[in-house]
């Protein structure tokens, strides 16, 4: 299936399922391209054993949803850039796809979640080492940022440096790795005698919308950005990211209380097990629920906003509510 006959998602979500698996399809590809055996210019050589590995964190399956936020919110801004544009838009929502992966990588190590399983498959650190696994998360975030410094991702050097600022921002210390530092110091890790610390429900929040929220937030920023949309519609898709980032921790946690490990693809009920403070265990599955539905419904009035058709994304915000990735 070509770009220019991706299938009309904003009304059936069997449409949605098939365009998401489009995007990712595509976005593999650009995993495979990037992680080739053969060195770039100025680089000497690609050792076999670090290419495995990344190919392992990154090829392992996943519905590549933060990419396909990029591709969907730029298709929606303006559809006739988008699709002129394709390669590139591509190699820009990989790029951020690669920081997520980089991310779970080095979220699944001992010294940090110590998950065993991911996405049904054995974690980089289990299916190699853990040393491998560091090495691998560290190039798949550098490999990020040459994608994104490409002139092949943009002929537009802003474009190039409003991404991977952006991107930056989202995944550093005051986005997604500040985020699992607040994750730690809340699970008293910092000190070996330090109590497991109790967080209000603005503790969380913040924390979340760092750890995982930065992200997806981005994404869809990243897609007004590569068709230079104005400053107020790169705000509201901005807003927008946030919603729905929020929507996808709560259906997150909600997973790790009701599903089983081979439904999820991962251990589930670490958090319980951690004592962790989240959302659903400070109000309840209902009450979460009850959320859910709302930000749901803040979501669609966002792109309501907007005045475009947001039909698609509204799809989106429904299935981040009710899936699990």
């Amino acid at each position: 299936m070509t770009a220019a006959s991706a299938p009309d998602a904003s009304t059936n979500p069997d449409l949605f399922q098939a365009r998401l698996a489009q995007i990712a399809g595509e976005v593999e590809g650009e995993i495979r391209r990037a992680l080739s055996s053969a060195p770039l210019p100025l680089e000497i050589t690609r050792p076999d054993r670090l290419l495995e590995a990344m190919r392992h964190g990154t090829l392992n399956g996943g519905k590549r949803l933060r990419p396909y936020l990029v591709v969907a919110c730029a298709d929606m801004l303006d559809p006739d850039f988008a699709r002129q544009n394709r390669a590139g838009l591509i190699r820009a929502a990989t790029a951020l796809e690669l920081v997520h992966c980089y991310s779970l990588v080095h979220d699944d190590l001992p010294s940090m979640d110590d998950d065993d399983l991911r996405r049904g498959q054995p974690t980089v650190h289990k299916a190699f080492d853990e040393a491998t696994a560091i090495l691998a998360g560290d190039a798949l975030l550098t490999m990020a940022f040459d994608l994104l410094a490409d002139p092949a991702t943009s002929a537009d050097a802003q474009v190039r440096l409003d991404l991977i600022t952006g991107l930056a921002r989202a995944a550093g210390a005051g986005g997604m790795v500040g985020g699992q530092m607040l994750d730690l110091a809340a699970e008293g890790r910092h000190s070996p005698d330090q109590a497991q610390l109790q967080l209000s429900e603005q503790q969380i929040r913040q924390l979340q919308s760092m750890k995982t929220g930065a992200l997806l937030r981005f994404a869809c920023e990243a897609g007004a950005i590569y068709v230079r949309s104005a400053p107020d519609v790169r705000s509201k898709m901005a807003l927008f990211g946030q919603i729905i980032g929020q929507a996808f921790q709560i259906a997150d946690d909600l997973i790790d209380v009701e599903s089983a490990p081979a439904t999820a693809g991962k251990a589930t009920g670490k958090d319980a097990a951690k004592g962790k403070a989240t959302l659903v265990s400070l109000k309840g599955i209902a009450e979460a629920r009850a959320e859910l539905d709302r930000l749901t419904a803040k979501a669609e009035d966002c792109l309501a906003e907007l005045g475009r058709d947001g039909h698609e994304l509204r799809t989106v915000a429904r299935f981040i509510a009710t899936r699990a990735f």
